[in-house]
């Protein structure tokens, strides 16, 4: 559905006029508060900052990779499988997801699996940010490759899509050489380590996850949507294969909208019928009164 945009002043003004804001075929019109040559909003978050907070998200995740060459050498893969992984997956969950199910004497095929439909989720990212960063085709195939939980959160909050770009940018760039580069760490530095399960070093990244994502529920749908879905993640774990407890905690949303969609048509209904009953109120005693009025006489 194309998007309704209201253009700023000059728009269709002659070129000689001052300061005009004309949009030609194929451009994006200015932006509200956008000065006269196109610049950015004056509200328009500095990139000092974008920079900053991108990095902060990059540097904390990137290094929880040591977490996951930690456990995948621990799990039995080579350096070479596991430095593999973090170079072609690139995610995180899916990635402690498959060596996980690896260490816990699952069926390799079942792993990869399950650690491919946990992965779907960054198509629905990628449906998203491509509108939202609009990059030229030719960088759609590489970027895609950063499409990732971290790059989406620090992504979508931007209020520009040059802040988002460069967001998207400096998250992706950083985590995905600091991730490898741990990765590499983590797997050389298993065997020092000994049992790696005693360190649960496996949570490190959900860790860092969940607190990327708790600043970001504000509403009271979203708290109820996300504790419904942990509730329902953690009562799968005993009974479903490693991975696909994430996978259907997914349908806490669905269900949240349905009974909030219930709830707010009930309300609706009883208001509908509470205004019904008033304007029957107020007709019956206006009838009343004239009724009255006319016995008067």
């Amino acid at each position: 559905m194309a998007e309704q945009t209201t253009l700023p002043e000059g728009v269709g003004e002659s070129a000689d006029a001052p300061h005009g804001n004309a949009v030609g075929p194929g451009e994006r019109p200015a932006a509200a508060g956008a000065g006269p040559d196109g610049a950015e909003p004056t509200g328009a978050k500095p990139d000092a900052a974008v920079v900053r907070d991108a990095l902060g998200v990059g540097i904390a995740v990137g290094l929880s990779g040591f977490a996951f060459g930690v456990t995948s050498a621990g799990s039995g893969l080579s350096l070479l499988q596991t430095c593999a992984l973090s170079l072609a997956v690139f995610t995180g969950a899916s990635q402690f997801a498959l060596v996980g199910a690896l260490a816990a004497g699952g069926n390799p095929y079942t792993a990869a699996a399950g650690a491919f439909f946990l992965g779907v989720r960054n198509s629905f990212y990628g449906l998203r940010l491509s509108q939202l960063l609009a990059l030229p085709r030719a960088l759609r195939p590489f970027a895609a490759q950063w499409v990732i939980d971290e790059t989406t959160a620090v992504t979508l909050p931007q209020p520009t899509r040059r802040a988002a770009r460069i967001g998207f940018a400096v998250t992706g760039l950083t985590l995905y050489v600091l991730w490898n580069l741990t990765t590499l760490l983590g797997a050389l530095g298993a065997e020092a380590l000994g049992d790696t399960d005693t360190w649960g070093l496996d949570a490190a990244s959900p860790a860092v996850f969940l607190a990327l994502l708790a600043p970001m529920l504000k509403s009271t749908t979203e708290r109820v949507t996300a504790a419904l879905a942990v509730l329902l993640a953690l009562g799968l774990l005993p009974v479903v294969p490693a991975g696909v407890p994430v996978l259907l905690s997914a349908l806490a949303a669905p269900a949240v909208l349905f009974l909030s969609g219930r709830m707010k048509g009930t309300g609706g209904e009883t208001a509908t019928e509470k205004k019904h009953a008033e304007k029957h109120s107020q007709t019956s005693t206006q009838t009343s009164t004239q009724t009255n009025t006319e016995e008067d006489r």
